[in-house]
């Protein structure tokens, strides 16, 4: 029996069985050793994702031949050299081998040796032939690791899955009735892995160092989600405290969900619109049984995901009107396409950037792609006519953007105007706070927005200059830093000066005591998670206004983020206990 630490993102307790799970997607995999009999069956496995890749390219080759000609197709004959070079094949079996390494890691390491050796080439030519070596690797490693995930449907039970990484379109092709849990050695508490696991209200570890190194496919585990402890072939002692753990929490859970059709409402009568954030238009209907009042964040790059070509402006009306019915007459709040940073979809062709969190993304890619943002505005219109719908502009960092926004908005409504089709022609629109310029200059942007949403997941990573998904420096992502709280007062209070409501729709909105501290500064609407959804509406209703008021007040006065964590601890204590002991 081993235990090791990670990140709890997603509450709960997991006991099941591993499932490795690599993605195509990265060369820098992690070193996983094998036994020596497993060495034949992962030389089989590189050798089949070596025939599964030379069909691919082959067909690629003959449909380009027939469409564009001969000449033009000639790039994959050099794709098919590659793959069917000798010296390559045998250096990675002799890898696996010599090292007793998983395929996928073999490969990786003879790839790297292929791109170390040509950079260093002075002819301009073979040069570029590295991205030619790039393409046909990222293609194999596709077929080794999709291999893996086959092999995931093939299981009867539910499994655990571990990876180094899990990226959102990842997850967003695995069959979620087939996992328990997740498990991931890199990521942050604000990751996607983690806001996947929340909404899929399955326990979530990130952050979980070489956990790959320690354990293998079929392996027993048990995952504790709330407090990051991973139990790698737990004994009958261990089986036997984690299942009372997860009876208690069950408990808990039963109790919270009692008040689901209660409102977010203080002891003294201050009202707080509680709502849920969303990826996937079938979640809507969790919205509601969790006891939201609405979307607060509906996420929709997933609609770009894992496709071959864009979504219709059919498809995406389609996505928005099945959550607007689902809700009612409550609110729904979508995000325009956020790509970039950590989300890509291969069919927009968004170029590699050094700093993708600072570059082409959100609404930046919007109003240069003028062709899909109008398409997304369509849509969203149209769904507009079936339900409470509001748009939300991500990333914005000045005015300008704003007004852009509005002139293309005005564009989509004029077209549809024409062609007959009905929208709520007064529709709301606000703008994500999620860019340090946003917040300060809040008051200049609140003149011409309808409402904020406070998006603490990049505002903290921007303000405090930490990668979020890096779990080298996740002891730096303090959500209770005094300059992060004080930004929040100052959005909150520019907002309600020119009548504007104010949210919040971060992860951090999802732990009850920092919770109670927005309450107290004066937020309007805080938006999670389903899953953590009772635990705020519960920590909400335990607490006068007042109260939380003079919380909020003291904590401003405090110099460190932990200072500010540890008063709101005790304070979340006196007010309810059974929440600060979970």
């Amino acid at each position: 029996m081993k235990e090791l630490k990670g990140i709890g993102v997603s509450p709960g307790i997991a006991i099941g069985k591993v499932f490795v799970l690599h993605s195509g997607e990265s060369f820098n995999l992690p070193r996983r050793v094998i036994t020596p009999e497993l060495i034949p069956n992962e030389i089989a496995r590189f050798e089949d994702a070596l025939a599964r890749t030379r069909t691919e390219i082959l067909e690629i080759r003959r449909k380009l031949s027939d469409q564009i000609g001969r000449e033009s197709s000639d790039i994959f004959t050099a794709h098919l050299l590659i793959l069917e070079d000798r010296t390559m094949i045998e250096d990675v079996i002799e890898v696996i081998r010599n090292e007793k390494v998983a395929a996928e890691f073999a490969f990786t390491t003879v790839i790297q040796r292929y791109f170390q050796a040509f950079s260093q080439i002075n002819d301009e030519y073979l040069k570029e032939r590295i991205s030619d070596i790039r393409d046909v690797g990222r293609r194999l490693m596709g077929n080794l690791c999709g291999e893996a995930k086959r092999r995931l449907e093939e299981f009867k039970e539910k499994v655990i899955i571990v990876s180094h990484d899990l990226s959102p379109s990842d997850t967003a092709m695995l069959d979620k009735s087939k996992v328990l849990a997740f498990i991931t050695e890199i990521g942050g508490p604000t990751s996607h892995t983690a806001i996947l696991g929340r909404s899929l209200e399955i326990p979530a570890i990130v952050g979980a160092e070489r956990v790959i190194n320690e354990v293998d496919n079929g392996m027993p585990v048990i995952v504790d989600g709330t407090h990051g402890v991973v139990i790698v072939e737990p004994d009958q002692e261990a089986i036997e405290k984690f299942t009372s753990e997860e009876n208690r929490f069950i408990q808990l859970t039963g109790e919270l969900n009692k008040l689901r059709d209660l409102p977010a409402e203080t002891l003294d009568g201050k009202r707080i619109t509680l709502a849920a954030n969303i990826e996937f238009h079938h979640e809507a209907a969790s919205v509601i049984s969790h006891g939201a009042e609405g979307v607060g964040l509906y996420r929709t790059e997933y609609l770009y995901m894992n496709r071959s070509s864009l979504p219709t402006e059919d498809e995406q009306y389609d996505a928005y009107r099945k959550v607007a019915k689902a809700v009612g007459h409550h609110p729904v709040i979508i995000r325009t396409l956020d790509l970039g940073g950590d989300k890509f979809a291969s069919i927009l062709e968004i170029p590699h950037e050094m700093n993708p969190y600072l570059g082409w993304r959100a609404i930046r890619f919007c109003l240069t792609r003028k062709d899909i943002f109008k398409t997304q505005l369509r849509a969203i219109l149209r769904a507009s006519a079936h339900g409470n719908i509001k748009i939300m502009y991500p990333m914005i960092s000045n005015i300008y953007e704003i007004r852009m926004s509005r002139e293309i908005l005005n564009e989509a409504m004029a077209e549809l105007e024409r062609e007959g089709k009905p929208f709520n022609r007064s529709i709301d629109v606000g703008a994500m706070i999620e860019i340090p310029s946003a917040a300060l200059a809040s008051d200049v942007l609140a003149k011409e927005t309808d409402f904020f949403s406070i998006g603490t997941n990049d505002l903290i990573q921007y303000v405090l200059a930490i990668d979020r998904m890096n779990e080298k420096v996740a002891y730096l992502y303090e959500p209770t830093h005094p300059a992060i709280l004080r930004l929040i007062e100052t959005v909150i209070k520019n907002g309600h000066a020119h009548d504007s409501w104010v949210g919040s729709c971060g992860e951090m909105s999802g732990n009850p005591k920092i919770a109670i501290l927005l309450v107290g500064l004066g937020i309007d609407e805080i938006s999670v998670s389903p899953v953590v959804l009772p635990k705020i509406k519960k920590a909400i209703r335990s607490i006068r206004y007042a109260d939380a008021q003079e919380i909020a007040r003291k904590a401003m006065t405090f110099q460190t983020g932990k200072e500010i964590e540890q008063f709101l601890g005790e304070k979340l204590k006196d007010i309810c206990r059974e929440l600060a002991d979970d």
